[in-house]
Order: structure tokens, then C-alpha cells, then sequence
């Protein structure tokens, strides 16, 4: 767990690729023709072909394991000039479909995981489109906390940086593990302005209940430092996540 865990951080922690085409009916008549002395009717024959119907099937095994269909999650983990990619089927080889910003928050499960052997793989609906996903990029969103005490109490001191990069990544080493290794990730560049701010992602903590955390960082401009501010903690989930934000 990470080293906060002991100061109190309240928390409670992968294409439908179907291919198919509806033969063609075709039916043919024949003529009718009609005499002055035995009227006649040639009946018409009707002769209807289909065509074949070929499914495509979706790429990995199926597991008992990931989002419920109609769950609510978000991207987690994707860098800030990145996004993570909406692709036909499950895996990276597959097309891609859509891009989809690096902090969105509206995918909707369908359901279904699949197992390609290294990863796994979700369906999901992404503003109409249907895809699949890394299941490594997703998470519920869950309850945001303000921990700047407990970031100070860690450090022994309220820290002190040249840029609101470091300043920021002095915060999330302090959410990292170091088994399983944590991933730090920029997830919104910084700005400055009255205020400092930097947004990190620390994913991989070793709970298959938290994914990670997402750090706002505040900085308060000094001369030619910046001063810790504050720090707000969101909570990303794993499993779900409950009405009041905690994790399942």
C-alpha cells in the first residue's frame, strides 16, 4: 500500500467486431400470355436466393470479471497530451474508432471483458460509439478529499519547489508504492497563475479495490520557488464505487 496508508487515507478498491451482410432476395417472374381461342396462363416462378451470413468472431476469451453493463467509468492514467484510443475489437492491433480525451468521464459499460492474454479488454459506449477499451485506463470516480495535512506530516514539512512540476511530483511520491511499482502520471499540465496547479495520476498500489489516486496540486508562487498550498485527493476505484464516493 502506499505510504499514506498509514496516516489515514480513507479509501474503500478488457471490441464487438461482428461482420455480416443480409443476402439479397431476388425473385424472378415469368410472363403471362393470353390466346383469341384457349386462354392460357403461364404461371411465374419464384426463385429466391440468400445469401450467406458470416460473423466475425471477437477476438480473446470471456471473463467474469470487470464493469456491470450501464457502469458509469471514467479514463484514468493517460497523460495529459494523450487519449486513450476507442478500437474496433479487443486488442492494440485492432482499428481505432475514436479518441477519447485523457479525463473523460461517461463511458458506459456493456458488459462484456475480454481476455486477450496480456490485457484485459471492456466494451464500452462512448458518446454513441461502441468500442473497446484498455481496461488499465478506466476506473470509477470516487470521493475527493482535501489530504494536505497528511502530505505535510509525510514530508515532515510543507515542500518546496522550482516548478509546480516538481512540486506536484514531490506530492505523488508520496501516494506511490513501491511494490507493485506505482505509475506517476502528468494527467493536466501545469498552470500558473494567483495559484499554482498540476494534476497527477498515481495508478498500481497493490489494491484491486483503489486503483490510484488522482492529485490537484496547489502551489503558492514564491520568489522563484513555490510553496506547497494544498492537495486534493480523488479517490479511483477499481470495482465500483458507492453513493457517498467510497470504493467497493
Amino acid at each position: 500500500m502506499t505510504r499514506l496508508t498509514t496516516l489515514g487515507v480513507a479509501v474503500v478498491l478488457g471490441l464487438t467486431a461482428c461482420g455480416g451482410g443480409d443476402g439479397q432476395a431476388t425473385t424472378t417472374t415469368g410472363e403471362t400470355t393470353t390466346t383469341s381461342t384457349a386462354p392460357a396462363t403461364t404461371q411465374p416462378d419464384t426463385t429466391t436466393t440468400t445469401g450467406p451470413t458470416t460473423t466475425t468472431e471477437i477476438p480473446g476469451e470471456p471473463v467474469d470479471f470487470g464493469p456491470a453493463e450501464g457502469d458509469e467509468v471514467a479514463v484514468i492514467g493517460v497523460a495529459h497530451d494523450d487519449v486513450l484510443n476507442l478500437r474496433s475489437a479487443p486488442g492494440a492491433d485492432q482499428d481505432i474508432l475514436a479518441e477519447i480525451p485523457n479525463l473523460y468521464e461517461g463511458l458506459v459499460a456493456l458488459g462484456d471483458t475480454r481476455d486477450v492474454g496480456e490485457a484485459f479488454w471492456i466494451e464500452v459506449d462512448y458518446e454513441g460509439a461502441v468500442g473497446w477499451v484498455h481496461f488499465g485506463f478506466i476506473g470509477y470516480i470516487g470521493v475527493t478529499d482535501d489530504m494536505t495535512a497528511s502530505v505535510v506530516a509525510e514530508l515532515g514539512d510543507s515542500p518546496l519547489a522550482e516548478t509546480m512540476l516538481d512540486i506536484g511530483l514531490i506530492v505523488a511520491e508520496t501516494f506511490a508504492s513501491e511494490e507493485p511499482a506505482s505509475v506517476i502520471v502528468l494527467t493536466v499540465a501545469p498552470t500558473v497563475g494567483d495559484l499554482g496547479e498540476v494534476t497527477y495520476d498515481v495508478i498500481g498500489i497493490g489494491d484491486d479495490a483503489v486503483r490510484g489516486f488522482r492529485l490537484h496540486v496547489f502551489g503558492q508562487p514564491a520568489e522563484e520557488t513555490f510553496d506547497l498550498k494544498s492537495v486534493e485527493v480523488t479517490t479511483l476505484c477499481g470495482r465500483g464505487v458507492t453513493e457517498d464516493g467510497l470504493c467497493t
